[in-house]
């Protein structure tokens, strides 16, 4: 019964974080975007210059790329949520488990545990590629300056 629990918690620790890394991507892109349209804009003006030509470019490289990070965020967000769900549905199985003289529930209850351990697994491989896939950002903000 306690090792759902503490899962649980974990799973929530993990989502806490991704929340964030959410709300960073995306607040992310609407700068970009925002910095985009007035870079579009000037052309009405007059010609961009190389400088901003290749800003644009670099910005649409990056908005490409965070797009990414938001899809890959949501799928780890997604597997945590489920990974959570197991959980809950793990300890309900316990606790049936203590009602009934039947082993089905606990076979039941270590079959969703290992469904959402699995769950688990899956959002930190989506969590690590968006890791990875914000280091390309980086690089590529840096090599443009």
């Amino acid at each position: 019964m306690l090792a759902p629990g503490i899962m649980i918690s974990a799973c929530g620790l993990l989502l806490l974080g991704m929340n964030n890394k959410y709300s960073i991507v995306v607040n992310r892109i609407r700068a970009l975007t925002d910095e985009k349209r007035k870079l579009i804009t000037i052309p009405k003006q007059g010609n961009l210059t190389l400088d901003e030509e290749k800003r644009l470019e670099n910005i649409n490289i990056q908005i490409h790329l965070f797009a990414h990070r938001v899809v890959l965020v949501k799928e780890a967000v997604t597997s945590y949520y489920v990974a959570v769900a197991f959980y809950i549905f793990s300890s309900l199985l316990i606790g049936l488990n203590f009602l009934s003289d039947k082993q089905l529930p606990h076979i039941f209850a270590l079959v969703f545990f290992l469904c959402g351990m699995i769950s688990v697994v899956v959002g930190v491989y989506f969590a690590a590629q968006e890791i990875r896939r914000g280091l390309e950002i980086v690089k590529i903000e840096i090599t443009n300056v």
